[in-house]
């Protein structure tokens, strides 16, 4: 498979949210779940301009994106790393992953922190990240999920 790496476009904001949404509803979340995680999976067209979202494109088709946020004193925030339901598990998301902390390095990171949704937290642990404990969801109410961080 040949899949390029490359920063997101403005106009793909809208493209990319769907497919974070796609990716996130895979893992059976039901459709109030899903609901009250939208704005969290919104990818914004100004996290486009400043530089932060890549995607992963295969075919001329966008797989997978990654979205990062400089927090300062090194740590750089992984908003978002989703690949399509089709596309999971053929190494897309380990590429996308080293290519996002590559830019997180370029942004003056030494630390990737990572609040996973708990069926990616294996994912992460391959990758490398270590679990520092757990932090409330941005998204849900009373949910606390899994936060990770990996050295740049």
């Amino acid at each position: 498979m040949t899949l390029t790496i490359r920063p997101a476009r403005p106009d793909e904001a809208h493209t990319l949210s769907e497919l974070c949404k796609r990716s996130k509803a895979h893992w059976g979340y039901d459709a109030g779940f899903m609901a009250l995680s939208d704005a969290s999976l919104t990818i914004q067209p100004a996290q486009i301009a400043a530089g932060h979202v890549l995607v992963a494109e295969h075919a001329g088709r966008a797989v997978a994106v990654a979205n990062l946020k400089p927090l300062g004193d090194g740590t750089i925030d992984l908003q978002h790393l989703f690949v399509e339901p089709d596309e999971i598990d053929h190494g897309i998301g380990r590429r996308l992953f080293g290519a996002a902390c590559e830019l997180a390095r370029a942004l003056g990171g030494t630390v990737l922190s990572i609040l996973s949704d708990p069926y990616a937290e294996a994912f992460y642990k391959q990758m490398g990240a270590t679990r520092i404990g757990d932090a409330p969801s941005d998204a849900v109410p009373d949910r606390m999920l899994p936060l990770l961080e990996f050295p740049l």
